[in-house]
Order: structure tokens, then C-alpha cells, then sequence
């Protein structure tokens, strides 16, 4: 018989998922748009060849190898950048990495040479290096393990963000800009989307807490209780390395590197290329192309978000890797028999960001899995700076392509092979020890 005056039944918040949900709205949105800053930055050089190649009478060649020395000075000062951050703290570290990256940025809009455009594009990546790989390290001292999936995914929408946001944006300056005051479209489109980059570096300063006990918006029990979060899962991860000859002398982290170099293959190919692909296509209007370019950029978002999701639920790493790079491999392969047709290139490259991209929050959740400190500091650089020089391959293999065979084809098969080959490397990480 039931209780007639019987209390409701009320539901207690679980402590460590308020925490948790507290943490996360405290950071990451505003990593995330350091995040999108900072690529935006990267990558906006795709939409500026449209005018400055006619202009400073650049070729696809030239303008393939300027591109692709950013990641020249990037890979080299990657490890230094992050063993820096370790010491000094990522407040000071990340804003000197913003505002310096922002001011070179800007910089760009001065370039009358093909010299000068080399030096600054290296320049530039000097500045950038350590960014991703030092908020990487930066969120393993908040969060666990088996939590990092989805919380990489929510930092790094930023990168398809980027262009979702700069690809109409960017269209948009060229069009509207250009030759306002004596300067051209490509000129402003520099030193516009600049100035987010050095303002948000500032706000670093007020906005970042260099760890969680000195985070004033955490009370001590909040930092009692992440504290013993973290014990946890070190105790989980008891055999992870801690030394810097762990984090650089480990086949694994070079294994992750090789990964990460076909991944970023084909998403800078994405990224730098995606305008060109999209004017081939047969569009002409700059703010069109914008706006087509951030289609397979909102796709690569909801990949980042469902597929960072799925493997923190299934607590499983390798396959969310493996089928994404499966799936993106043959989009980007069946795009080449497409290239005058809009919709089949947009659609084709949607589906292929989504998959490729979208792996990548999984992918980062890898190193920390097996490293902690130093070592976790150093692979993390490590394996992106062993990746990165896939920028260099990329736009200088796709430069050279389109100068000698008039099509990016070949280059487009090329990286969606490489996809297929590092599926391999990725299966043969064992899996007890990265499926946690």
C-alpha cells in the first residue's frame, strides 16, 4: 500500500561531476579560442594566395614552400617551447606564445618577397611552436585519464572552428577591403585577424591558472577532492614514464608521431588547400568560397564531438582511430574524380574532415596514457614536432603537384595512403595500455 505523504525522491549531483563540469567551463572555452586564433593564424595564408600569388607574382611552388616552412621552425623549437612551459608555467608561456605568433602574423601583411615571406613564415612558426602540445600537457594536470577524449574534443573545436568562423570572415575582408587605404584585401585579411591573437594572449595573464591549487575560483575541498581524482588515475597508470629521456627515447611517442604526420598530411592539405580546391570547382566570389570552405569544417566539429564522446564511453582508442582514417582515406581519394563538380568536392571533403579531424581529440588522449611529467611534456612535443613535418610535405608536395601535373591528385592519393599505412602503427599500440 502506498505512503501517502512519502517526500519526492530527489537526485544528489555526483561531487566529482560538478567538479569536473566547473573545471571544464573555466578553461576550456577560452583555450579553445586560443585555439582558433591561433590556427586561424596558421591557415589564413590559404585564403591570402587567392590575391597575393597575382600580386607578388609567387607560383604554386614558391607559395607551397613558404607555407610549409612555418612547420620548419615549429618542429625545431616544439620540445625546447614545452619544457619551458613545464617550468616557468603555462600563464606566462602560452600568453608570450600568443602575442608574439599574433605580432609576426601581422607582419605578414608587409611581405614584397618571396625571401621575405620565407623568413617570416618561419618566424611564425618559432613563435607557435608549443602551443597545442603545452595545453595538452597543461589539461593532463586537471583531468584524468579517461575523461580527456572529450575533453581534448571541446578544446580542439577550435580547429575546425577556426574555419567555420575565418573561411566566410576571411572571404569577407579580401572582398570588402580591398584597397582600402592603399592596401589590398590579403593586406588587411593579415592584420585583422591578427589582433584576436595578441588580445587573448593579454587575457592569459587574468585567465589561466598555472595549476589547480592556485585556481582562486576552486575552494579546498574542490582541490581536496580533484587532487584525489588525479592520485587515481596516476595509480591506474602506474607504470607511465616520468623522465625526459622517457618521453624522447620511447618508440611509442614515435609511433604516435608517425600517426600524427599522416593525420596532419591530409588536414593541412584540407586546411591550406581547401580555397583552391573550391575555386577549381568553379567559384570565383571570394566570401562564396569562404562560405563553402566552412561546410567540411562544421562536419569536422560534429566528428571531433561524437567521436571524442564515443571512445571516453567505450573507454577504446585504437578503432575510433582506425575507421575515421578508413572512411577519410576514401573521401579524400574519390574527391579527385570530382574536381569541377562543387556539391561532390564539398560533400567528399565534409565527410573526409569529419573522419580525419575528428580522430585527432582521440589520437591526443594517447600520450598521457603511458607518460606523466617531463616525459608527458616531451611526447607530447615530440610527437607533434615528428608530425609536423608533415606541413612541410604537405603543402610543398601539393605546390609542386599542381605546378608539374596541373591536377593535386597524385597528392591527394598520396596522403590518403599514408592514412591507411599508419592504421597499422595505430593497432599495434597495445591495447590494455592505451584503452583506459
Amino acid at each position: 500500500m502506498p505512503i501517502a505523504n512519502a517526500a519526492p525522491a530527489t537526485t544528489v549531483a555526483d561531487p566529482v561531476n560538478t567538479l569536473y563540469h566547473k573545471i571544464t567551463w573555466k578553461l576550456i572555452p577560452f583555450l579553445c579560442f586560443c585555439y582558433l586564433a591561433a590556427y586561424l593564424d596558421r591557415i589564413n595564408i590559404g585564403f591570402a594566395k587567392l590575391q597575393m600569388l597575382d600580386q607578388l607574382q609567387f607560383s604554386e611552388t614558391a607559395f607551397g614552400l613558404g607555407a610549409g616552412l612555418f612547420f620548419v621552425g615549429y618542429i625545431i623549437f616544439e620540445v625546447p617551447s614545452n619544457l619551458v612551459l613545464e617550468r616557468v608555467g603555462a600563464k606566462i608561456w602560452i600568453a608570450r606564445i600568443m602575442i608574439t605568433w599574433g605580432l609576426l602574423s601581422a607582419c605578414t601583411m608587409l611581405v614584397t618577397s618571396t625571401t621575405q615571406f620565407y623568413i617570416l613564415r618561419f618566424l611564425l612558426g618559432a613563435a607557435e611552436a608549443g602551443f597545442l602540445p603545452g595545453v595538452l600537457y597543461y589539461l593532463t594536470t586537471w583531468f584524468p585519464t579517461h575523461r580527456r577524449g572529450r575533453i581534448i574534443a571541446l578544446f580542439m573545436i577550435g580547429l575546425p572552428l577556426s574555419s567555420v568562423i575565418g573561411g566566410p570572415l576571411s572571404g569577407w575582408i579580401m572582398g570588402h577591403f580591398d584597397h582600402v587605404g592603399g592596401l589590398r584585401g590579403w593586406q588587411w585579411l593579415f592584420l585583422i585577424e591578427a589582433v584576436p591573437s595578441v588580445l587573448l594572449g593579454v587575457l592569459t595573464f587574468w585567465a589561466l591558472p598555472n595549476t589547480y591549487q592556485q585556481a582562486k575560483w576552486l575552494s579546498d575541498d574542490e582541490k581536496a577532492l580533484l587532487q584525489s581524482e588525479l592520485r587515481k588515475d596516476d595509480a591506474d597508470g602506474a607504470g607511465s614514464k616520468h623522465s625526459f629521456r622517457d618521453g624522447f627515447f620511447n618508440l611509442k611517442v614515435w609511433m604516435l608521431g608517425g600517426i600524427d604526420f599522416s593525420i596532419l598530411l591530409s588536414a593541412y592539405a584540407m586546411g591550406f588547400w581547401m580555397p583552391t580546391f573550391i575555386r577549381n570547382a568553379g567559384v570565383t566570389d571570394t566570401f562564396h568560397i569562404g562560405v563553402l570552405t566552412a561546410l567540411p569544417s562544421v562536419a569536422a566539429l560534429l566528428g571531433m564531438l561524437l567521436i571524442g564522446a564515443s571512445s571516453d564511453k567505450h573507454r577504446e582508442r585504437r578503432w575510433h582511430i582506425i575507421v575515421p582514417f578508413f572512411i577519410g582515406a576514401a573521401a579524400m581519394a574519390a574527391s579527385t574524380f570530382f574536381t569541377h563538380n562543387v556539391a561532390a568536392t564539398v560533400a567528399l571533403f565534409a565527410i573526409a574532415s569529419a573522419a580525419i579531424i575528428g580522430a585527432v581529440p582521440v589520437f591526443f588522449s594517447l600520450p598521457a596514457t603511458f607518460l606523466k611529467g617531463t616525459a608527458a611534456a616531451t611526447g607530447f612535443a615530440l610527437a607533434c614536432s615528428v608530425a609536423n613535418i608533415a606541413g612541410l610535405v604537405s603543402n610543398s608536395l601539393m605546390g609542386v603537384a599542381i605546378d608539374v601535373t596541373g591536377s593535386s591528385a597524385g597528392a591527394l592519393w598520396f596522403f590518403a595512403g599514408c592514412l591507411i599505412l599508419s592504421s597499422f602503427l595505430v593497432i599495434a599500440l597495445p591495447a590494455k595500455l592505451v584503452n583506459r
